[in-house]
């Protein structure tokens, strides 16, 4: 990236925010910031050695339980449109993504991971790869605009094989997901091991992320049924210790059915309400994971700076003392060779080079060198010489090698990092201020803005 960076917007942003909500336009702003070629904070991070990750325009919520418990349903209940298959068989056979776009569309496995690129490492699961897929619709009931559904196989007991590791799958898919609905259904599937065990292991990182509803609950029975069947559950849950926990919530839930009125008590618009809660928390995490990566980039930049400054007077004293040993290296051997051309020449002609008073002079600092040098045999002179050629040689290997002075930043670079900080710290940290007061103001008013 060259040059001043501009901030830039687009023409049409208008037209392109019409229909849009308000948390949708957050988050695709925010990863717009990211991923920008040009000026996105991934490109102005990696200038400074700091590895950013984009965030992700939508939340990713998975649905789990035994086979035939309704998974499915709600997805096609949420988005209003029939979608996945359903029905009392095992349909969904791997891991199908229901998302919004801009046409009715399905997706294949190899597709599916280039959709979703941080999705990619399940092609390393044996034989996933040919059982993922993708339903592209244009649904923009409820939240569904800001929702990527994932509906699991559905789990059973016994000698039923998957021609997958499904219970490794689906931990790992636990990993990246923002919320985990478990379905438990009431009709006798309820207590699947399979499924409990995948429950408790999900419980023991991502226990925050996990809701449970009882399922087709108007399929139960009556109402003493229905809290047989739930206290069932409960019972079985609480024997695992990772799941006996205070606070622990089962809704009933079903499908509404105008031509097949039921008494139970519907709470399928609670799990709205946590689909709801989960995109804002979201929203909220999002911009505080900007506002974070804005300061370590900031700091980064900061900190290259202020190392390449450290590093400049680092090499002015190296240089300082490079120079001062290279002057000394060279100084003994034309010290001995001013002896010995001085010493060889007659007085007259050194009085009318230098003149009566230098050659005074010079004689005066010499003298002593040249007794002292006078006064040793000629093989003391020959080591003597010898050994100050040699101190001569090391000072100037030493000024050669041990001062080395390190690379620094040109002034092309500095410039262009001093850019890259302002356009952090006025521009991205404007936007995302801007950002986070139109999120705030669907739910307060502009006077407690204004405070």
């Amino acid at each position: 990236m060259s040059g001043k960076i501009k901030n830039r917007s687009a023409a049409n942003a208008d037209s392109i925010s019409g229909g849009v909500s308000c948390d949708e336009r957050i988050l695709r702003d925010c990863h717009q910031l990211y991923t920008d070629p040009d000026s996105g904070l991934i490109t102005v991070a990696e200038s400074v050695g700091v590895k950013l990750l984009p965030p992700r325009k939508k939340i990713t919520v998975m649905l789990m339980g035994n086979h035939s418990a309704g998974k499915s349903s709600f997805i096609n209940w949420y988005v209003e449109e029939h979608i996945q298959r359903t029905g009392v068989a095992i349909e969904t056979q791997g891991f199908s993504f229901v998302t919004s776009g801009r046409k009715r569309e399905s997706l294949t496995g190899n597709a599916t991971l280039h959709l979703y690129p941080h999705f990619k490492p399940l092609q390393e699961f044996k034989g996933v790869s040919e059982y993922l897929s993708t339903e592209i619709c244009t649904s923009r009931q409820k939240r569904f605009s800001l929702v990527t559904f994932v509906d699991s196989p559905g789990l059973v007991d016994g000698d039923m094989k998957y021609p997958f590791d499904v219970d490794e799958v689906i931990l790992w898919l636990g990993d990246l997901c923002d919320l985990i609905l478990v379905f438990f259904d009431p009709m006798g599937q309820a207590l699947c091991k399979r499924t409990l065990n995948i429950v408790e292991s999900l419980n023991e990182k991502h226990g925050d992320r996990l809701r449970f509803y009882l399922s087709k609950a108007d399929e139960a029975g009556g109402e003493s049924d229905r809290q047989r069947v739930m206290m069932q559950i409960v019972q079985e849950l609480c024997k695992r210790p990772g799941l006996n926990k205070c606070g622990f919530d089962m809704p009933t839930i079903y499908i509404p059915n105008p031509n097949k009125p039921s008494r139970c008590v519907n709470q399928i618009e609670e799990v709205c309400r946590t689909v709801e809660k989960t995109i804002n928390q979201t929203v909220q995490t999002t911009l505080n994971s900007l506002e974070k990566d804005c300061e370590l980039i900031s700091e980064a930049i900061t900190d290259t700076i202020n190392n390449d400054r450290q590093t400049t007077m680092e090499n002015r004293r190296a240089r300082c003392k490079s120079c001062f040993l290279t002057l000394l290296g060279f100084s003994i051997p034309m010290a001995l060779m001013a002896i010995l051309v001085l010493g060889a020449l007659s007085k007259e002609l050194l009085e009318m080079a230098l003149g009566p008073q230098g050659t005074e002079a010079l004689s005066l600092y010499l003298t002593p060198v040249v007794r002292i040098f006078d006064s040793l045999s000629v093989e003391q002179q020959l080591y003597s010489c010898g050994g100050l050629v040699l101190t001569s040689f090391l000072m100037l290997i030493i000024a050669r090698f041990s001062f080395r002075t390190r690379p620094t930043l040109s002034g092309k670079q500095k410039r262009q990092l001093q850019e890259k900080l302002e356009y952090v710290q006025e521009v991205v940290k404007t936007k995302k201020k801007k950002l986070y007061e139109d999120y705030l103001r669907q739910s307060v008013s502009d006077h407690d803005m204004d405070l």
